[in-house]
């Protein structure tokens, strides 16, 4: 017999599915008969989603970030975010990413606003098609569905799609994209309504010299003091702990680019075109018009590391060259379609591409949580949901999230 969804996800994250109370933010405590007091630093998908979960299961949280939630600078910041199942076969990412998108939609309802955008997902594969295929068991064991279509049955449903050099195609019909911006502040939002502490300020690096941390250091002299504290400080994560992280993790410069759809032609709008995701010499992706931003292409390759606070967010010549050669290449009808805005963020990449979600090697009262590596943002609700139950002692570990798997990627050459 089958695993239901829940029996899935509950079975692979290592525990019930302890975000009961995030789906009920009824059991929220008042602030007054909270005792446990965590705060966490960083206020992207990560952080927001645990603080949230934290505060839902009765705790006394501050949240609190340099900038504010979904900022200009923040990795889970910029307008759209895809969301997807598909993940190589690995069943932590896959029960997490079925988790999420139920998280997301009972979010939706209590906010009574539309966040996840439902278009599925065409993953487009010119060779070995393997990542892909190996996610078809598990992703049909979490509940979603997932197709391998024939090359004909993919260009009747998109003609508008060139698929000269794809091999296989599948269709992942649940997946779509998150309003990313949107959703950070939204939670933040809830986070405060139910009784959560917000505080917009740096936190400065950690030095300890004890078995536990108990209190924060703030750039304007204060402190801020706790039993527990969860870093989910995205790619400022090697700044604020540079002992234990350092170059685990570092931020790489990434473009995105909106290509302007033909005037009057909503073959490129929510509603005609699915996100894409082609996997060939490079993983490229896209999502198609929304809200009149136009057609969002972006190349998955690492980028150069940046500093994430001074980093000059203008795209380079070379970055809009590679995007109109896949929008040529994908969609013949936009072959001269003018770029109408373009978007430089950062991933925050660890040192294989996986989440770090542990406890501090040496202070007990600390966790971290990072690495979302581009692909993370999706995953907030479902991790914020799992960290929270860490925090509370009711989940076991993820071995592939451990902290002792990771080592520092080599220093940067310099030119």
């Amino acid at each position: 017999m089958p695993l239901s969804r829940r029996t899935f996800v509950g079975a692979v994250l290592g525990a019930p599915l302890a975000g009961e109370a995030v789906l009920d933010a009824t059991r929220a405590a008042s602030p007054g008969g909270a005792r446990e007091h965590v705060v966490v630093v960083g206020a992207g998908a990560f952080g927001g989603w645990t603080a949230l979960a934290l505060r839902r299961a009765g705790l006394r949280v501050t949240l609190v970030d340099a900038w504010g939630a979904g900022h200009a600078r923040a990795s889970s910041g910029g307008e759209t975010r895809v969301i997807r199942a598909v993940y190589g076969g690995l069943p932590e990412y896959v029960a997490m990413a079925a988790r999420a998108l139920a998280l997301w939609r009972a979010e939706e309802r209590r906010l009574g606003r539309r966040v996840l955008v439902r278009t599925g997902a065409l993953w487009l594969c010119a060779g070995d098609d393997g990542y892909v295929r190996r996610s078809v068991e598990p992703v049909r064991a979490a509940g979603l569905p997932i197709d391998e279509l024939s090359l004909d049955e993919a260009r009747r449903r998109w003609p508008q799609v060139r698929l000269d050099d794809v091999r296989t195609v599948f269709h992942e019909p649940e997946a779509g994209f998150l309003l990313a911006r949107l959703a950070c502040e939204l939670v933040r939002e809830a986070f405060v309504r139910e009784g959560g502490s917000w505080r917009q300020a740096a936190v400065r690096p950690v030095v300890a010299d004890g078995a536990r941390l108990g209190r924060v250091r703030l750039e304007d002299g204060g402190t801020l003091a706790a039993d527990r504290f969860v870093f989910a400080c995205g790619p400022w994560m090697g700044r604020i702990l540079p002992e234990v992280i350092g170059r685990r993790i570092v931020a790489t410069r990434q473009e995105v680019f909106f290509f302007g759809t033909p005037a009057g032609d909503p073959r490129f709008d929510v509603g005609a075109l699915p996100a894409w995701v082609h996997m060939g010499e490079r993983l490229v992706y896209g999502l198609p018009s929304h809200e009149r931003r136009g057609l969002k292409v972006a190349d998955d390759t690492a980028g150069d590391e940046v500093d994430p606070t001074t980093l000059e967010r203008v795209p380079g010549a070379g970055g809009v060259a590679r995007a109109r050669e896949i929008v040529r290449a994908r969609f013949p009808a936009m072959a001269d379609a003018p770029v109408v805005e373009s978007r430089v963020c950062q991933y925050e990449a660890s040192s294989d591409g996986d989440f770090l979600v542990d406890r501090h090697p040496t202070l007990a009262d600390v966790w971290l949580v990072g690495g979302g590596s581009g692909h993370g943002f999706k995953m907030g609700p479902a991790l914020g949901e799992h960290v929270a139950a860490l925090v509370r002692g009711r989940a076991t570990l993820v071995p592939r999230f451990a902290y002792a798997r990771l080592r520092p990627r080599p220093e940067a050459r310099a030119g």
